[in-house]
């Protein structure tokens, strides 16, 4: 049966079924009419959901019939037995289902039978385990997807911040080697563009933060501001892209200050997710600009700690799976023919 293209349910995948991805997806479903979230389909072990979860569930292999049972029953896209299940216990066959549903979920986003797909969260170490070599997620779905992982563009988004880390899962040492110009150029525009096609923001404004205190204090405290960053504004300028930098960091997060930009790219990891957490800790997602199909997660882990106790908050994932369903609406009227 085939989906209409303003009815293609968003497809969820449950992360390691030994993680909070099940329930987190399950109570998604249970809360779906009081957040007005679109249909969607949960992909991996049906089981990892019931052992956590007495709601009704239907077990489908079409996305239309997802569409179809989402108003009474939570839609499963069942893969695969993950073998003995225990909440909080990862195992070798629940990252091999892991990586099947987040490999369907690309192939079913991919095809278009899917509007957009939402990652629940994986264990690195439980996916190297099996032989997985990516260094997470994005990478993966990025090589899926033909795009190089360097143009696949990490963003953390909330109701009132948009956060780019320009480098991320490195030692803080590292970072001013890896800080060039020619990065903060790329990214940039991939987030320009991402702020145009999925947002709906016909003229972006963007800020980019200093990496020393005080943006270098005009070289006093670091030149790499004036040797880098500064530079590679002057370039975005050029282009015609709006762009701000380098600003300093400790005053740039205020309310009267970051309210003036569509998205603040950040020299390092923490410059980014700090101030980002602080406003969104339980509404933030993380979502990936430059890929052809749309893609957000729920801004954290698989918290194997709290896995089946009934403690995992959905609000990330309801975040995740509302915000993919806007971005998916914006992108597909950018396509539509205009009346």
């Amino acid at each position: 049966m085939p989906v209409s293209d303003d009815r293609r349910p968003i497809a969820v995948t449950m992360g390691d079924p030994a993680g909070v991805g099940p329930e987190v997806a399950a109570r998604a479903w249970a809360a779906r009419r009081e957040h007005a979230l679109p249909p969607f389909v949960a992909i991996g072990d049906i089981a990892a959901i019931e052992a956590v979860w007495d709601g009704p569930v239907a077990r489908v292999s079409d996305m239309g019939e997802a569409v179809g049972a989402f108003d009474a029953a939570l839609p499963v896209w069942h893969l695969e037995d993950s073998g003995p299940l225990t909440p909080g216990v990862p195992t070798p066959a629940g990252a091999t289902c892991a990586l099947h549903a987040l490999e369907t979920g690309i192939g079913l986003t991919r095809n278009g039978a899917s509007g957009a797909l939402v990652t629940g969260s994986v264990s690195k170490h439980a996916l190297h385990g099996i032989g997985y070599t990516h260094p997470g997620q994005t990478e993966f779905i990025a090589e899926r997807c033909g795009v190089t992982a360097t143009n696949a563009v990490m963003m953390l988004a909330g109701p009132t911040l948009r956060v780019v880390p320009l480098t991320v899962h490195i030692p803080l040492a590292e970072v001013p080697e890896r800080l060039t110009a020619e990065l903060i150029v790329a990214k940039a525009r991939i987030v320009a563009r991402g702020l145009v096609r999925d947002f709906g923001i016909a003229a972006p404004r963007i800020a980019i933060a200093g990496l020393n205190p005080h943006a270098g204090e005009s070289g006093q405290l670091g030149d790499e501001e004036t040797r880098i960053i500064a530079p590679a504004v002057a370039q975005l300028a050029e282009e015609g892209i709006a762009v701000d930098g380098p600003l300093a960091a400790d005053a740039l997060f205020a309310p009267g200050i970051r309210d003036h930009y569509d998205a603040i790219l950040c020299c390092y990891h923490d410059q980014a997710l700090a101030p980002f957490k602080a406003l969104h800790f339980h509404d933030g997602v993380n979502l990936t600009l430059g890929l052809p199909i749309i893609r957000t997660s729920p801004d954290h882990g698989t918290a194997f700690d709290i896995a089946g106790t009934g403690k995992a908050d959905p609000g990330p994932t309801i975040a995740a799976i509302a915000m993919a369903a806007r971005m998916a609406a914006t992108r597909d009227s950018s396509l539509s023919p205009a009346k």
